[in-house]
């Protein structure tokens, strides 16, 4: 038996084709995680684009605050959250991470502010007791208006205090100059005619530090009442006046005595005084509304007097009184050394208002404008010239407050007045100088009177009294004794005479007696001959008889 060597031709032999199915590589459960990524990716797309900036916050504490739960809220609509609370690099300040939302990302620039809302109680009264159940919440302020839905500020510094006034208020906001703070605070109220239409918002030194400058806030539609003629003054506590009325006691309200305030009335002599004032506008602080209402004082001019008696009395503030005008104040009282006298004087310096003259001032303000001078000294030189002299006098008896009197004096030596910065104003000694120095004159002519002389005479003059009043005890004495029992003697007679049973009074009663009766005649006889005048030339008819009618002849 032959083998057969293999290819030979033997294909119907040959092993059959086997066919295979080709398998997926990628299963149908990888959809849903894919799904699921997918849908997670859009969340977080979603939640990205959705989500507002993260800003940064910096308080001294974070007394309050709970990450998650602290809103941050603006007109009372929440507009983000705490996310976190941590500290600054020198942990000298709380640092608070919070989101706000999208639509509100505009709100993340600059003039925003930032406090935390608690419950408070201050002059203007209590406030955030919501707090005390929903729990402290930060509150948000800002300026009106959009930039573009685009934060601009991420990192801003927190109020530690709410502000006063909020942007959303309506009002005006109002500067004054104040020359002290008095007792007024953040939150004391503003008054037009006894009505709280503001408050004060804020207060700070000047620059120079010579002044203090106040911010107030005036509700609409009050602040239309403010105008460019509107003066300011310090209403806080009680206003006490005496004049001829008597005594005057004013104030604005209980609250303005206890935590202080601010008036304000428009003049309406003033210039400009009926357009309202516009914003941030500057106004001067009176500290009495007797001071506010006062005529305007125009521009000031400073003086200088030298006073080489003792001031004691005078005190900053005095008046400087001419004719009883109140001209100005003192401003500042110094002591300085005179080396050539070897004596300390007091130097005094003082501002006056020479528009308080009124219509004098004025004519002399031209006279001046058209030959270049300083008003005020021009006025002051040609007062001065005619014997205007500065004089302390005294205010109060009780007290002993001096005040400043400019008077004429035409006796007062000749002064030549030179112009210079301050005016120097010559002065004179006063009342009480005046008094002392008359009692000085009375007491040195009471010296130059010759007592040892005058009691020499005196005694020589007693001595000559003396013996006068012994030569009367001797001589005179006698004499008139006698002339005395004499005068008795005839007094005695005299009462003899004028007794009731004595010739005298008796005869002289009769001869009264007689002349009644003669008296009585006489009247009969005037009587019959009124009525029968022609018995004068016929004599006297016969008497009538009685019940026979009348007798003719």
């Amino acid at each position: 038996m032959s083998e057969q060597a293999p290819g030979s031709g033997e294909e119907a032999f040959a092993a059959p084709a086997i066919s295979r199915k080709q398998k997926s590589r990628i299963s149908w459960i990888w959809l849903v995680p894919i799904v699921a990524a997918l849908m997670g990716l859009s969340l977080v797309v979603r939640t990205w684009m959705q989500a507002g900036p993260d800003i940064s916050i910096s308080f001294n504490t974070a007394d309050g605050l709970e990450v998650g739960k602290t809103q941050l809220r603006y007109k009372d609509v929440t507009i983000g959250t705490v996310k976190s609370i941590g500290f600054n690099d020198d942990r000298s300040k709380v640092v608070v991470q919070a989101e706000l939302a999208k639509e509100v990302s505009d709100l993340a620039r600059e003039g925003t502010s930032f406090w935390v809302v608690r419950p408070r109680l201050d002059v203007s009264g209590v406030s955030g007791l919501g707090t005390l159940l929903s729990g402290a919440y930060i509150g948000v302020d800002a300026v009106e208006g959009k930039d573009g839905n685009k934060a601009t500020k991420l990192h801003f510094d927190g109020l530690e205090v709410p502000p006063a006034v909020t942007h959303d208020r309506a009002g005006k906001r109002f500067k004054l100059k104040a020359s002290d703070l008095g007792s007024l605070d953040i939150g004391s109220p503003v008054y037009f005619r006894r009505i709280n239409v503001g408050r004060v918002i804020g207060y700070a030194l000047d620059q120079n530090g010579k002044a203090v400058n106040v911010e107030v806030f005036v509700d609409a539609p009050n602040d239309k009442f403010v105008t460019n003629g509107t003066r300011f003054w310090n209403a806080s506590g009680v206003d006490f006046s005496v004049n001829a009325d008597g005594l005057k006691v004013r104030t604005q309200s209980l609250v303005s005595m206890a935590v202080g305030g601010v008036a304000f009335e428009p003049v309406l002599t003033a210039r400009d005084a009926g357009a309202a004032a516009p914003a941030d506008a500057q106004f001067d602080l009176y500290p009495t509304e007797t001071a506010a209402k006062a005529n305007p004082d125009g521009e000031a001019f400073p003086i200088r007097m030298r006073y080489d008696q003792s001031i004691r009395g005078l005190a900053v503030g005095a008046p400087i009184d001419f004719s009883g005008i109140t001209l100005g104040n003192v401003t500042q009282i110094n002591l300085d050394f005179d080396p050539a006298t070897k004596r300390f004087y007091s130097l005094v310096d003082a501002t006056l208002y020479p528009e308080r003259l009124g219509r004098v001032f004025d004519e002399v303000r031209e006279r001046a404008v058209q030959d270049g001078d300083v008003a005020g000294g021009r006025l002051l030189g040609g007062m001065i010239k005619h014997g205007l002299r500065a004089q302390l006098r005294t205010a109060n008896l009780l007290t002993g407050q001096l005040y400043v009197a400019l008077d004429i004096f035409p006796n007062a030596k000749p002064v030549e007045f030179q112009m210079s910065e301050p005016a120097l104003i010559p002065t004179v000694p006063g009342n009480l100088d005046q008094l002392q120095q008359q009692v000085s004159n009375i007491i040195a002519k009471v010296e130059k009177i010759p007592f040892d002389k005058i009691g020499e005479d005196l005694r020589a003059t007693l001595a000559s009294t003396s013996k006068l009043m012994g030569r009367l005890d001797k001589q005179v004495a006698p004499e008139a004794q006698a002339m005395l029992k004499q005068a008795r003697e005839s007094m005695a007679q005299i009462n003899a005479l004028l007794a009731a049973d004595a010739s005298l009074p008796v005869n002289t009663e009769r001869a009264m007696q007689e002349l009644g009766r003669a008296a009585r005649s006489l009247r009969a006889l005037a009587d019959f001959l009124q009525s029968n005048p022609e018995a004068l030339l016929r004599g006297r008819g016969p008497d009538p008889i009685p019940g026979a009618g009348p007798v003719r002849n």
